[in-house]
């Protein structure tokens, strides 16, 4: 059975937007972020996806954790931290399309606080806020087939993966398949299929938005609920994305492109192949070819480029 959702242009409008983010953290010639900007963000993603669940942990103690230095908590919000920075530590060895992979990740994520760590549950569960019961899970025994549903889905190229991964998100918390963890497991598998996409989501905290926009979140997902559809899920979750690029890209601080800067980033693209001033040229959109002769004059004198032909016939390749 596919889930049911609609395409609004709202979402969109929001899967555009977050393309043309990720092209422009292409073009800044900087595809992987400094060590203390990656390290930086997974703490914030343990901290933001934990903390919905109420763990009591703060980004300096997660961090001593990161670091191997013991802190003092209670010890099932450490074993919660410890868990989760092991499973995003591992997170590309999981096959996001994989049920498998879902169970062992679950079994990472929840060992030594639930004796069904890696299991589907076996029995019914609900989902109490405050003293409401707000939604009542499908029976324990269609999980297996429900799940199997799912996976079906997301394996189907219909429509976009970001399109794909929100709507894989609210069915998977719909379905709740594990007796506890399932909040957690389900933005951590999130992030899975969006890093699928692109490998600079494994860089963008998302969890730690959705900490910060908690009440949307919720909200969202019980709209979902009302509708009998992702869409107001898909809408709020793209939203979320966008805005926890759009802060990426605000801490990033790119390289200037000198001219020594230029030459090394051409060299990465080029290696030792010969190449033209024009092929020069395409990989700075911003440089005029006055600027394009200049660097390449200064690499030949420096010796970093050996120059052959002359004219509209001069080549050039990397000395190494």
């Amino acid at each position: 059975m596919t889930p049911s959702f609609t395409v609004t242009p709202a979402a969109l409008q929001y899967l555009g937007q977050i393309e043309r983010l990720i092209g422009r953290i292409e073009g800044l010639n900087q595809p992987k972020p400094q060590p203390h900007l990656r390290r930086s963000n997974r703490v914030r993603t343990v901290h933001g996806s934990l903390a919905i669940e109420g763990n009591t942990l703060n980004l300096d103690q997660i961090t001593a954790l990161i670091d191997g230095r013991r802190v003092m908590a209670p010890p099932k919000d450490i074993r919660e931290v410890l868990n989760a920075i092991e499973a995003y530590d591992v997170m590309n060895r999981f096959n996001p399309f994989s049920k498998k992979d879902l169970l062992r990740a679950h079994k990472t994520m929840m060992a030594g606080l639930v004796k069904s760590a890696g299991r589907w549950r076996r029995r019914g569960v609900g989902i109490i806020k405050g003293t409401a019961l707000s939604h009542v899970a499908p029976p324990a025994e269609r999980v297996p087939h429900l799940i199997d549903e799912l996976f079906g889905f997301l394996s189907d190229q219909t429509h976009p993966l970001l399109i794909r991964a929100s709507v894989f998100h609210y069915e998977f918390e719909f379905i709740h398949p594990f007796e506890d963890g399932n909040g957690r497991l389900g933005r951590f598998w999130h992030t899975l299929l969006l890093t699928s996409h692109h490998e600079v989501f494994q860089y963008i905290p998302v969890e730690s938005l959705i900490r910060v926009h908690q009440s949307d979140y919720y909200a969202a997902l019980e709209a979902s609920d009302r509708q009998g559809e992702a869409t107001p899920f898909i809408e709020t979750s793209l939203a979320i994305i966008a805005e926890a690029f759009t802060e990426f890209l605000n801490d990033l601080k790119p390289e200037p492109l000198t001219p020594e800067v230029r030459l090394r980033i051409a060299a990465g693209h080029i290696g030792d192949q010969r190449f033209s001033r024009k092929d020069y040229l395409s990989l700075f959109k911003t440089i005029s070819t006055a600027t394009a002769s200049r660097d390449l004059r200064d690499g030949v004198q420096q010796g970093r480029l050996t120059k052959q032909g002359s004219g509209a016939q001069t080549t050039y390749q990397f000395t190494g």
